[in-house]
């Protein structure tokens, strides 16, 4: 699986987006990180599957972004996951 932070992969071309892809670390303190030291390692590895899942060649605009709080109202603390985004492509290859 090749990945890139921006909308270019290099030495390959983009034929084809499939669409925008997510997947989230677990829940955690809105003040602090992941519990997991590898929490990057992990929530890619499951954005790379849900690439694989749909035959994706690629990965690209790659981000890591917090989703919304949830309110200290509904449950006692504020907590919020990281997600991971890109746009799954399908890469051109010459024969």
């Amino acid at each position: 699986m090749r990945i890139s932070s921006t909308e270019a992969i290099e030495g390959g071309r983009v034929l084809y987006t499939i669409g925008r892809i997510e997947a989230a670390t677990a829940w955690h303190a809105a003040n602090g990180a992941p519990p997991q030291d590898n929490w990057r390692e992990l929530v890619l590895s499951e954005l790379i599957r849900r690439a694989e899942d749909i035959d994706a060649d690629a990965i690209i605009g790659l981000d890591y972004e917090t989703d919304g709080i949830v309110p200290v109202e509904e449950t006692g603390v504020q907590l919020k996951p990281i997600l991971a985004t890109g746009v799954a492509v399908k890469l051109w290859c010459a024969a």
